[in-house]
């Protein structure tokens, strides 16, 4: 059995990183963006069946253009040693493609909300966040519900600009907030960022 840390101070044992969406927020991906155009994250079990999907570890979807309309992200959790890589990386990818291409993005992350890389690229960057109201999200352990919960709450975070449709949808998994009206701390005060790589 291997042992890993997960993101939001957790420690997880067990065989498998590879914990895939829920069908019901899978499909609630597919009400909100329609059709899938990227996975950058995905695996063999996935249910998400994105147009392109680069599946880890074989393709690291960090190393490639996300210049897709429709992006969804449920990205590796803990610390990747082999690469060098942590959730951190995965969010500024997210905000990037927004940013940089116009991407409709959602993610499926850990509330981490005092984290720095919330405050980079959740908080400054997103348009909306849906605090799930699953208490231990049962991920697809390779693709099947082993009836084991997440040891973590988990958010739906979306960078885009149909946050009514956003709401309208994930409202039914928890609670969702606008962030256009959001009051950040004044500059100065914004954490410095060094990623490696």
């Amino acid at each position: 059995m291997e042992l890993y840390r997960m993101t939001a101070g957790r420690t997880v044992i067990g065989n498998s990183r590879d914990w895939c969406t829920p069908l019901k927020y899978v499909q609630a991906v597919r009400e909100v963006l329609g059709e899938i155009e990227l996975d950058p994250c995905s695996n063999q079990w996935s249910k998400v069946a994105a147009k392109t999907e680069w599946k880890l570890p074989h393709s690291d979807g960090l190393h490639h253009k996300w210049d897709f309309p429709t992006i969804y992200v449920n990205p590796p959790y803990g610390s990747d040693q082999e690469r060098g890589t942590r959730i951190i990386h995965w969010l500024h990818k997210c905000s990037d493609a927004h940013e940089d291409f116009g991407s409709e993005v959602i993610a499926l992350v850990p509330i981490a909300a005092n984290t720095l890389h919330w405050k980079r690229y959740v908080w400054p960057t997103a348009a909306s966040i849906c605090f799930l109201y699953d208490t231990r999200l049962r991920f697809l352990v390779e693709g099947r519900d082993d009836g084991k919960g997440a040891p973590m709450a988990c958010a739906a975070i979306y960078w885009g600009k149909n946050k009514a449709k956003f709401a309208q949808v994930f409202r039914q998994h928890g609670a969702v907030v606008d962030l256009s009206n959001i009051a950040l701390p004044v500059e100065g005060r914004q954490p410095t960022l060094r990623l490696v790589g």
